[in-house]
């Protein structure tokens, strides 16, 4: 249970992390860049992947996609946790799990249960009254945590893929999008800086080296917690999303004085219900 809090944890610092750098006005592609540098170190340190395993049969089209779309998500999640807050992201991130199930009947053959039925029916009114803000707010950009929820639904996808096509261990799966991803953000910032004449901000460096542990650190503790309960894989599930959308909840209402109206909150029970049908489908 202490690799599941602790992952839980991880997760919820890495939106903290996020609406702190907002503060010192760090630019959010520095710091997603920076964040696979200390990745790609933790990673080789903690999971020595092997790379030998890699040739021409490898995935390497669902590699790319997924090395393009983290760190583009990524930038969605920080620019949602910087208009919306990281009540609504948490939400509409862990809401993804809609997006996954589809996914999964559409193009994998599962079968769409009673339960997913009803995980749907919660789901997506729990994510309209999770996004509602008054009207006369002008920075309701709800599309940034919707696109968090798509973005996250997809990869989740794409995960689902390399799982069932590829013999390549997951933690050299991990390595190799974890560079791919670097390269795109270092070309993205490249030209950043050579034709917007943005500047280097030293400040992106220490915001980039703490979401890349935290982020990894929640990658680590989620796989143990996964090998401490392999004989009940849906309680990591359950924990996992229940408790990000709790203690972000509770992290960004009370410490962020984040704003929410009763519909917000109604929609928050609403995706907890919703997850919780996700999980008692997984156990039938």
């Amino acid at each position: 249970m202490l690799f599941l809090i602790l992952s839980v944890i991880c997760s919820v610092i890495v939106g903290v992390i996020f609406k702190i750098a907002r503060y010192y006005q760090v630019s959010a592609t520095q710091i997603v860049a920076f964040n696979y540098v200390f990745a790609l170190v933790l990673c080789y340190l903690f999971f020595s992947p092997d790379l030998a395993v890699l040739d021409a049969s490898s995935p390497w089209g669902i590699f790319i996609s997924l090395g393009v779309l983290l760190p583009v998500v990524f930038l969605f999640l920080a620019a949602s946790i910087k208009y919306m807050g990281i009540v609504k992201t948490d939400a509409a991130q862990r809401l993804s799990l809609i997006i996954s199930i589809l996914g999964a009947w559409l193009f994998f053959g599962e079968q769409f249960s009673a339960l997913k039925l009803m995980a749907l029916l919660f789901g997506f009114p729990a994510l309209l009254l999770i996004l509602n803000k008054p009207t006369e707010n002008k920075e309701n950009k709800w599309f940034y945590p919707a696109l968090v929820l798509l973005g996250f639904g997809v990869i989740d996808l794409l995960f689902k893929q390399i799982a069932l096509t590829s013999t390549v261990p997951f933690t050299t799966s991990l390595f190799v999008l974890f560079s791919i991803s670097l390269v795109i953000m270092i070309v993205f910032n490249g030209c950043q800086l050579l034709f917007k004449k943005t500047k280097m901000d030293f400040k992106s460096i220490i915001f980039g080296g703490l979401v890349g542990i935290f982020n990894f650190g929640n990658i680590l503790f989620y796989l143990k917690a996964h090998q401490a309960f392999a004989e009940n894989p849906s309680t990591v599930f359950a924990g996992m999303n229940m408790g990000v959308i709790v203690i972000g909840s509770l992290v960004g209402i009370f410490i962020f004085k984040e704003k929410v109206t009763k519909l917000n909150i109604t929609g928050l029970l609403l995706a907890l219900i919703a997850i919780v049908f996700i999980v008692f489908s997984q156990l039938k």
